[in-house]
């Protein structure tokens, strides 16, 4: 494993150490996944978790990070709305894979959030994003609070989105560090690592499924169009958890009342 990556003396939102994330992530240009995660494990220790949508490929990002990180949490945001495929997956892939699996639901649920506010899925880009905050970004918060996650291992790649486009290795959002390992990768690379692990895509991804959501918000595409043309999460295809936080953002999580 790659020498430790050195501290730089600045403050942090705990009051600590900052990371020096421009060199780590000159370090990381060119090395393998497994070398960001098994650093990850090794400066963060027992505070790293993982999520996952149990969406098409999860199974890739699950396989690789537990391989070196056994034991590491992985957080499972149950929004209400998943196809019953997402919900046997996650099971069939909790154990065959053994993992620390921990569930986050919304604090309000959907039926009073319909009541509430209507189908905010179908509604105006701020009312796709506070459907996002009130069914993603609150659970995450508090899986992050509960869990002592200081870092989060995401399966986010470059050529997924425009933002993603952008992403570094190591970043800091929002007071957490946020790790890439499969930044880099192309669909071969990440059809030829379950090819390689024999592993299993979600059930709808033989429909057309290539990017697996909430029931409302998901539809099979053809090959000619790109993976996230299927999801219907506003103009920027984030359901939220992934972009930093705004200000107006959190006034709009706090008058939900959560």
């Amino acid at each position: 494993m790659r020498e430790a990556l050195r501290l730089v003396p600045a403050p942090s939102p705990e009051g600590g150490t900052a990371l020096d994330l421009d060199a780590i992530n000159a370090r990381f240009e060119g090395a393998s996944a497994e070398d960001v995660i098994a650093w990850g494990l090794e400066t963060f220790g027992e505070s790293m978790i993982m999520s996952s949508s149990f969406g098409a490929e999860s199974a890739l990002m699950l396989h690789l990070v537990t391989r070196v990180a056994p034991r590491i949490p992985v957080v499972f945001l149950d929004t209400g709305y998943l196809f019953p495929e997402t919900y046997q997956f996650a099971e069939e892939l909790a154990q065959r894979l053994d993992l620390n699996l921990k569930v986050y639901s919304p604090k309000m649920t959907a039926a009073r959030m319909e009541a509430v506010y209507g189908r905010l899925w179908d509604g105006t880009e701020e009312e796709i994003a506070r459907y996002g905050r009130i069914t993603k970004v609150e659970p995450m918060d508090r899986a992050l609070a509960e869990l002592g996650g200081r870092a989060w291992v995401a399966g986010l790649r470059r050529s997924q989105t425009e933002f993603r486009s952008s992403l570094r290795h190591v970043e800091l959002q929002d007071g957490t560090y946020k790790l890439h390992p499969i930044l880099t990768w192309s669909r071969d690379d990440v059809k030829r690592y379950i090819v390689e692990h024999d592993l299993p895509y979600h059930p709808l991804f033989h429909y057309g499924y290539r990017s697996i959501g909430d029931v409302h918000s998901t539809s099979p595409t053809t090959l000619d169009q790109d993976e996230r043309d299927g999801r219907y999460l506003g103009s920027k295809k984030e359901c939220g958890i992934h972009l930093p936080r705004t200000p107006e953002a959190d006034a709009s999580l706090k008058s939900s009342g959560l």
